[in-house]
């Protein structure tokens, strides 16, 4: 794999979607790496992978940005499997997408902060909420 610059980006040539959940971990992502390489995949597309609600099966209820989903593995596990797809000479996108939260549990400290202090929450910028309906 060529190392990436800022003059010259790496661009993926063949991906293959990867749906992380408690079904699918990074330690069984591992293992199908050689095939995908067989395959002729340059990236796998690999869905959220952050620490979501529990059994979330598309992981964009996150929870948690700062934490990988243990459901999914460990960072040790994570790791692991980086470096299979490097030592691979493949790469990996992630499907991050920022505004995507889970409300459902109170698991998210952002969202809770919100509910209990209103626009007066740090975190309330963050959320778009009508303070003041009609």
């Amino acid at each position: 794999m060529a190392p990436v610059t800022a003059t010259q980006p790496r661009i993926p040539t063949c991906t293959y979607r990867l749906q992380f959940n408690r079904w699918f971990t990074f330690s069984q992502a591992c293992e199908i790496v050689p095939y995908l390489e067989a395959l002729g995949i340059s990236d796998v597309y690999a869905s959220p992978y952050f620490q979501a609600s529990p059994d979330s099966l598309h992981g964009y209820d996150i929870t948690d940005h700062n934490m990988l989903n243990p459901a999914i593995g460990s960072r040790e596990d994570y790791d692991a499997w980086v470096a299979q797809l490097h030592a691979h000479s493949m790469g990996q996108l992630l499907d991050f997408v920022p505004n995507h939260v889970g409300i459902a549990e109170p698991l998210n400290e952002w969202w809770m902060d919100v509910l209990e202090n209103g626009p007066s929450s740090r975190y309330a910028p963050y959320f778009d909420i009508d303070w003041q309906p009609l």
